[in-house]
């Protein structure tokens, strides 16, 4: 993502494999990723872990409904991207998971999205710090009482 959008980190007390793993648990994001409603892993790689997910997310002027494809291709993390469809023109994100050596994790969200309908922009950079900060905080929360 050459502008990265919003990108926001979280210290949280597990270890990155673990993270990781929560944050790879898509289909669990409505327990604990604010705004979520449902998500429905449609193909996964050879390892198990997504490569292409449906979501239905509550964006507060409306229910919006998007598909990502997820990419593997660096160490500390994972990337997705959206297809492009009547809610969403482009949106893009990443997490990535720091060992501390202490046990903890730095996490790392950036994420910048386009909405295929009106948004303001400073209203849109709003709820792009919204969806970051939501989010880092429940899977910080999940992965602390999972871990």
């Amino acid at each position: 993502m050459a502008d990265e959008g919003t990108v926001l980190r979280v210290e949280v007390s597990a270890e990155p494999q673990h993270v990781y793993e929560v944050a790879l648990d898509l289909e669990s994001y409505p327990e604990w990723a604010g705004g979520v409603r449902t998500v429905q892993v449609t193909a996964e790689d050879e390892y198990g872990r997504p490569e292409r997910a449906d979501f239905v997310v509550d964006a507060m002027i409306k229910e919006v409904s998007y598909t990502l494809v997820y990419d593997y291709d660096f160490d500390n993390g994972f990337a997705w991207s959206a297809i492009p469809n009547d809610d969403i023109r482009s949106l893009e994100g990443r997490y990535e998971f720091n060992d501390l050596d202490d046990g903890c994790t730095e996490v790392v969200y950036a994420l910048k999205v386009d909405p295929a309908f009106t948004v303001p922009g400073f209203l849109r950079k709003q709820a792009e710090k919204q969806i970051v900060g939501t989010a880092l905080r429940g899977l910080k929360k999940q992965a602390e009482a999972t871990g």
